[in-house]
C-alpha cells in the first residue's frame, strides 16, 4: 500500500471511529479534542513555524501546536497533517518534534490530512454526477471544506472532475483571489480573524478555572493562559459568573479552638535536674574560672 493509499485508509478510519461522516469539518480544534482527548493550542510563533507535536511517554499525553496565522486553510491542513503524525505514531527517538528529514511519513500525513479534510465521499455528494467541474465549483469546494485550493485542487482531481491540466493551473490558484471573486471574501475574513486568535488547550484552561473558582489560582493564571492581561481575565470571569469561593478560615475564632490538655513535667523535672559541677538551686552554670 503506497503512503497515498495508507493516508487515506487512515482519514476514512478516523471519520468512521469518531462518527464524523462525510461532511466538512467544523471547528478542527475542538473536533480532535474532544473526540481524542489531546490536548490543542494555537500558539504565537515565527512565520515559518507552522505546527509541532509532543508527546510524554510516560503518561502518554498528546499536545498538539499550530501557529496562529492570517492563513486559515493553511492553519486547518497543519493542525490535520499533525494529527496524522500523532495516528501514525510518527515520534522521533529526540526530543525535537522535527519531522523534516522523514519524507515518507510527510508525504502520509499530507494525504491524512486532504483526505480528512475533504473526503472523495463527501466531495461527490457535493457536486453530484457533474462531468467536469469549474472553477466556481473549485471555489464552493475550498469554501465548503475550509482548504487551500490546491487541496481541493488534488481532491477534484482524485474524484474524476478535472483534468491532469486544469489540477495543474488550479494548483496555482490562491483563496483570497477566490473568494473576493465568488463573493465570499467577508466569510474569508471572519476566517482570518478566527485563525489568528491564540487558544489555549481547552482541558488545561478548564483545569486553571476551577483553580481559580477553588481559590487556588489567580486570574493571573488564567491571564497568562489565554494571552490577555489580567485586567481582561478578571473582567471575562466576573462577566461569566465565575468567582472565586469564599470559605471560611478553620479556627478562626479562638474560643473555637478546643482546650488543650499540656503536661509540662518532663519539662520542670528537665530544668531542675544538676548541670555537672553547676548549681542545681537556680539552674544557672557554675564558673569554673
Amino acid at each position: 500500500m503506497s503512503t497515498e493509499e495508507h493516508g487515506r485508509a487512515a482519514a476514512l478510519r478516523f471519520r468512521r471511529e469518531h462518527h464524523l461522516g462525510v461532511q466538512p469539518l467544523g471547528d478542527l480544534v475542538a473536533i480532535i479534542e474532544q473526540v481524542t482527548g489531546y490536548d490543542v493550542a494555537v500558539l504565537d510563533a515565527e512565520p515559518d513555524e507552522h505546527g509541532l507535536t509532543v508527546r510524554d511517554p510516560e503518561r502518554g499525553t498528546v499536545f498538539i501546536g499550530v501557529a496562529s496565522t492570517p492563513n486559515p486553510m493553511r492553519q486547518r491542513s497543519t493542525l490535520a497533517h499533525e494529527l496524522g503524525h500523532v495516528l501514525f505514531g510518527d515520534w522521533l527517538d529526540s526530543d525535537t518534534g522535527h519531522w523534516s528529514a522523514r519524507r515518507d511519513e510527510e508525504i502520509r500525513a499530507d494525504a491524512f490530512a486532504r483526505h480528512l479534510l475533504v473526503p472523495r465521499e463527501g466531495l461527490q455528494e457535493f457536486l453530484g454526477d457533474r462531468e467536469f467541474a469549474s472553477e466556481a465549483d473549485l471555489s464552493s469546494v475550498v469554501q465548503r471544506f475550509v482548504v487551500s485550493p490546491p487541496i481541493a485542487a488534488i481532491a477534484l482531481h482524485g474524484a474524476g472532475y478535472i483534468d491532469t491540466s486544469a489540477k495543474r493551473e488550479w494548483l496555482e490558484s490562491r483563496t483570497p483571489q477566490l473568494a473576493f471573486r465568488f463573493g465570499w471574501i467577508d466569510h474569508y475574513r471572519a476566517l482570518q480573524a478566527d485563525s489568528q486568535q491564540t487558544r489555549a488547550p481547552q482541558r488545561l484552561l478548564a483545569r486553571a478555572i476551577t483553580g481559580y473558582t477553588e481559590g487556588i489560582l489567580p486570574a493571573q493564571s488564567i491571564a497568562n493562559l489565554r494571552g490577555i492581561t489580567a485586567e481582561q481575565a478578571e473582567k471575562e470571569l466576573e462577566a461569566a459568573g465565575v468567582a472565586p469561593t469564599v470559605r471560611p478560615a478553620a479556627w478562626s475564632d479562638a474560643e473555637d479552638l478546643p482546650d488543650v490538655d499540656v503536661d509540662l513535667g518532663a519539662l520542670d523535672e528537665l530544668l531542675n535536674a544538676p548541670d555537672d559541677g553547676g548549681d542545681s538551686s537556680d539552674g544557672t552554670a557554675k564558673d569554673d574560672g
